[in-house]
């Protein structure tokens, strides 16, 4: 072995190289582990860096989308109730006013039931005057078909909306305002202008059975594309980390090899020199 080749140590610094690549692929392995995530930056793979983060922001916009059906579902169930507890009290406007119309009353009872009714359409005007969400209020008329609707943001692009309107369901809206049960003739007529009120607030309460069931489907769907998306970015981006953790291992079992190496290596040129001594 010539003294160039013993200066030159060419054992010595491929160890070296070695314990240094692997010493560089353990940091990449523990942030790896320490994040849960393979891709950390562009530069460990710029396709899967960008195809990630273009698949975080879909599924962030249908996150949101899914908890404005969420929202739209609060609204619809509050005006439902509101609408459930006007439809109790014309029933039993009905119900009263059937009694009124009966030939055996005196014009004292009717006056008596009258008053009855006219307390139930104050309680009907004040349910659809308190019945609102985040201080819009929502059967009085304002989100009536022909006014303006409520419209609720269901998907990830600006189209997809669903425009939900809401009718009035005070007293006035329903017709049953102006009722006169004084006599067995308006007592009569009463019953069937409450009768159609009736029929009116049971399509009203149909057509949000109907705007449900759309947001259910609506729901189902979006669930679906945030998992389906979150899979796919997952898959993409974060770390096996059972598998990263079985990277480690051999890793340390090579660092120890190669430092052994670099050891040996730079032990043998003083070996061979004290040979000359």
């Amino acid at each position: 072995m010539s003294l160039g080749m013993i200066g030159a140590n060419i054992d010595a610094q491929w160890a070296y190289q070695t314990f240094s690549k692997i010493n560089k692929n353990m940091s990449t392995v523990q942030l790896r582990m320490a994040t849960g995530k393979k891709i950390n930056t562009p530069e460990d793979d710029p396709a899967g860096y960008q195809l990630a983060r273009s698949l975080e922001k879909r599924g962030r916009g249908l996150s949101v989308a899914l908890q404005n059906v969420s929202n739209a579902k609060s609204v619809l169930n509050i005006a439902e109730s509101a609408y459930q507890g006007i439809m109790d009290l014309l029933q039993v406007a009905k119900e009263k006013a059937t009694q009124a119309a009966d030939a055996t009353l005196n014009n004292s009872q009717r006056t008596a039931i009258h008053n009855q009714i006219e307390k139930m359409g104050a309680e009907i005007d004040a349910i659809a005057d308190f019945t609102t969400f985040n201080g819009n209020n929502l059967i009085d008329g304002s989100y009536k078909d022909g006014v303006q609707s409520l419209s609720f943001q269901v998907g990830e692009v600006g189209s997809n909306t669903l425009d939900v309107h809401l009718e009035g369901a005070n007293s006035a809206a329903l017709k049953i305002n102006d009722i006169n049960l004084t006599t067995a003739a308006g007592a009569s007529s009463a019953m069937e202008t409450i009768g159609a009120a009736i029929d009116t607030l049971s399509e009203l309460i149909q057509d949000i059975g109907e705007y449900k069931t759309r947001l259910n489907s609506k729901e189902s769907t979006l669930a679906s594309a945030v998992t389906n998306t979150e899979a796919v970015r997952s898959n993409i981006e974060d770390a096996d980390l059972v598998k990263e953790q079985m990277n480690m291992m051999k890793l340390q079992i090579l660092q120890q090899t190669a430092a052994t190496a670099f050891t040996q290596a730079n032990a043998a040129p003083q070996m061979v020199l004290q040979l000359f001594g």
